[in-house]
């Protein structure tokens, strides 16, 4: 059996009460997230979305963490565009090599039951 640890979050960030607040990234401020200069800009890895009670809504991966961070608080196609204002919590792994990120999302997924994840779900 192929026994597979979850990597421990190499940056936390969460939100802030000063929304609205000017920051250097503007963006992050209207969500409360006023730190995205501590994700790495050229890493891969894997991307977690947690509520404030530490309930896992979201897991993705990226080539590049930072801009696929922001992209999911400025697009309108990202699964979790309805309810971005749940987001309390962003934990970031950098894993390096892209089938690393394959398994650990899907693993992750469907080991913490990533509540709007709604591909790669084995657990219906």
């Amino acid at each position: 059996m192929i026994k597979i640890e979850v990597p421990s979050p190499d940056v936390v960030i969460t939100k802030k009460n000063e929304l609205g607040e000017r920051v250097e990234a503007p963006l992050s401020s209207v969500y409360g997230f006023t730190d995205y200069n501590k994700i790495p800009r050229d890493k891969g890895g894997i991307i977690l979305f947690y509520n404030s009670n530490d309930d896992l809504l979201f897991v993705g991966k990226a080539r590049k963490l930072r801009p696929r961070v922001k992209k999911h608080f400025e697009d309108t196609v990202s699964p979790i565009k309805q309810n971005r204002d749940e987001v309390y919590k962003i934990a970031v792994c950098v894993v390096e090599d892209a089938m690393d990120r394959e398994i650990y999302e899907t693993y992750i997924i469907n080991k913490y039951r990533a509540k709007y994840n709604v591909d790669k779900v084995f657990y219906k």
